[in-house]
């Protein structure tokens, strides 16, 4: 047995050092381990472990689900089902999001037996359930043949014998297509076994009889003692217990040439079963005797196995746990070497920044500090040269405005002089006309309306007007937010009082009497709205 562990972990250890041909190597690694599970089953779980380990390193995920797979078989064959179905069910999620459907069917199967096994019927169903609908949309007929023949074993434990029968039939059509002899021979003995339940024993026997030829035919020695066992039960319970001697006698010594001991015990067992329908006591009692020895080296051989085998599990655990932890504390020891280094890396890097860019401030507000200067410089100049041009403007402005004002105050003395002039020709020429001199009367009064038409002609308003808006710009436009309604001689008035002369004057130049210019001045708060007691010159002079 060392020689082929012996290789199996040289190949192991090329595996984890090639990478061109890794795949293969670990696929073929994979199928030596397989066979050395049924030898030595602690072996292949110790390199099964190592592969799974370097697999999940290297990210395989497909060596890593081929392992679990085998590492749940092993478990399933020392009846941890518990374990067997948590490995089984790791590598069925990797080959599902694999999409390898072939695997995928095959573990299906395989944790549906582990269910079935283990008493968890509606979960054994629902696993080859969907390994035949995987089986069936691949069209492969060999898998369909197995979940055929796993379904009528589950129908047949659920006691549903016909539906159980059709699917071993299936099965069978299925193996003859392929000429699996061994899959034949199988399903004759399923079919046997339905039959046997259903009391249809010739018929159970004639499958058991064919399923026998076929396993001497190949020379199954294990499948014979099965199926002579089978043939002795079905002639025990049809009443032909010496014919049912002959068949567990064969099988009996069929399993003592292959040192089967549990197909041993269970042919000394039907021995003494045989040998109690004839009557013979002595020899039943002495063939049970050899069934129950046997039976409790099998079973203390059983526990020494588990035993060691849990031993080999705790001691590779322990070691994937040690490793596990090393390699933890080898990654953190790295990660800390790593983490130092680009921490000093970084000062040293954030060192030469800072002390570069603090340089290039420094010379950035070197040259900002020279720009703002001459920045400065040149707005002082601008900001000078302006001012001195607004000074130069103020000036020309205030001497304008002067000069208009001066103007516009000449204006008003020259129409107010104007207009004295005009009614003191108007007095004298009234008295004129009240003489008795009825030759001058006419004459006369057609000169007093001469001058009178001249009190309202708009000549000297209109030069008044261009003035007054000249010296104040903003006044109408102020105005006519409160009032956009007044009349032009409305306006002049506005315009006079603005001006602040004395209601003699502005009567003088409007033409008018005192009397008409209380009016005057009345209807203008009006249309202003002016509250009684509000000066009107002040609101003009506030505008």
């Amino acid at each position: 047995m060392r020689t082929p562990l012996f290789l199996l972990t040289v190949l192991l250890f090329l595996v984890t050092g090639v990478s061109s041909a890794q795949q293969k190597q670990w696929l073929f690694t994979l199928e030596q381990t397989e066979g050395l599970a049924k030898r030595r089953p602690d072996s292949a779980y110790v390199l099964l472990k190592e592969l799974l380990v370097t697999a999940k390193e290297k990210n395989n995920l497909l060596v890593e689900a081929i392992c679990l797979q085998q590492i749940g078989h092993i478990f399933y064959n020392y009846s941890n089902f518990t374990q067997s179905i948590d490995h089984l069910l790791q590598a069925e999620k990797i080959f599902r999001s694999l999409n390898e459907s072939d695997r995928l069917a095959a573990t299906l199967n395989y944790l549906g037996t582990v269910y079935y096994s283990n008493k968890q019927l509606e979960l054994a169903g629902h696993q080859f359930a969907e390994a035949l609908r995987i089986n069936i949309a691949r069209n492969d007929k060999k898998g369909q043949a197995l979940s055929y023949g796993n379904m009528g074993h589950w129908y047949e434990k659920k006691l549903m014998y016909d539906t159980a029968y059709q699917y071993q039939q299936m099965a069978l059509a299925l193996y003859h297509e392929l000429n699996d002899s061994t899959g034949i021979a199988k399903i004759f003995e399923n079919m046997g076994s339905i039959l046997e339940d259903y009391a249809r024993f010739d018929s159970a026997r004639l499958c058991f009889e064919k399923a026998l030829a076929i396993n001497r035919y190949y020379n199954d020695a294990i499948a014979q003692i099965e199926i002579l066992n089978n043939l002795g039960d079905v002639y025990r319970k049809t009443g032909h217990y010496q014919q049912g001697l002959v068949y567990t006698r064969q099988a009996l010594q069929l399993a003592l040439q292959t040192q089967s001991q549990d197909e041993l015990a269970s042919a000394y067992r039907d021995m003494a079963r045989g040998f109690e329908l004839l009557g013979q006591f002595d020899s039943a009692y002495y063939y049970n005797e050899h069934s129950r020895s046997l039976v409790a080296e099998i079973y203390a051989s059983t526990n020494n196995q588990q035993i060691a085998f849990l031993e080999t599990v705790y001691e590779v655990e322990k070691k994937n746990n040690e490793l596990v932890r090393l390699t933890s504390q080898r990654r953190i020891n790295i990660i800390i070497s790593v983490a130092i280094a680009l921490v000093v890396l970084l000062l040293i890097v954030l060192g030469i920044v800072i002390i570069s860019r603090q340089r290039l401030r420094i010379r950035n507000e070197k040259a900002l500090n020279e720009q703002n200067k001459d920045i400065y410089e040149k707005g002082r100049d601008l900001m000078q040269a302006e001012i001195r041009n607004k000074q130069l403007e103020e000036e020309k402005l205030k001497t304008e405005l002067e000069v208009r004002s001066k103007g516009l105050s000449a204006h008003t003395l020259h129409l107010i002089q104007k207009n004295q002039l005009l009614e003191e020709l108007r007095s004298k020429l009234h008295e004129i006309a009240e003489d008795d001199k009825r030759d001058q009367k006419k004459q006369l009064r057609q000169l007093v309306q001469k001058i009178s038409l001249s009190f309202n002609q708009d000549n000297y308003w209109d030069d008044f007007r261009a003035i007054f808006d000249q010296v104040h710009q903003t006044f109408f436009t102020n105005l006519k937010q409160h009032a956009d309604n007044l009349t032009p001689a409305e306006l002049r008035l506005v315009a006079l009082l603005r001006m602040n002369l004395s209601s003699a004057d502005m009567a003088t130049l409007l033409g008018i009497s005192q009397d008409s210019l209380r009016v005057a001045r009345y209807r203008l708060r009006k249309k202003l709205n002016l509250a009684e007691g509000e000066s009107l010159t002040a609101f003009i002079q506030g505008l």
